[in-house]
């Protein structure tokens, strides 16, 4: 059974209220996403290929205690690769505040309007 104008037109406009606050939802969750400068990068890069190093080096003379620590500069180095600067950081922790007080508009959303008359015939029904 095909819908009614009036039927499409509201399951229309739904779906763009989902959408928006789909929208709003994930940039309130998802945060910012901040990358690692080069220099981090390519200082992790050099501290896992060293890590590596001495992880075969452990191997190849049997000593566990030098197997492990270059497990350790190993995992040192992806951290470093992957983790962003200080100031990076600060600086996206003060763009998600400014994001987070920043006013929303005035007007309301079409759930809103429907949870009104909703509340509203629900007052009329007592």
């Amino acid at each position: 059974m095909p819908l009614s104008e009036h039927e499409q037109r509201l399951l229309d406009e739904m779906e763009r209220s989902l959408y928006q606050n789909d929208a709003d939802f994930v940039a309130k969750v998802g945060g910012s996403r901040v990358r690692p400068s080069y220099r981090s990068v390519v200082l992790g890069i050099l501290l896992a290929v060293v890590g590596i190093a001495v992880l075969l080096t452990g191997v190849f003379v049997q000593v566990i205690v030098v197997g492990i620590l270059g497990f350790v500069l190993m995992l040192v180095g992806v951290l470093v690769a992957i983790t962003p600067g200080r100031a990076k950081r600060a600086a996206a922790f003060a763009d998600e505040q400014a994001k987070t007080t920043a006013p929303k508009s005035a007007q309301p959303g079409f759930m809103d309007k429907l949870n009104d008359r909703w509340d509203k015939r629900q007052e009329g029904d007592r």
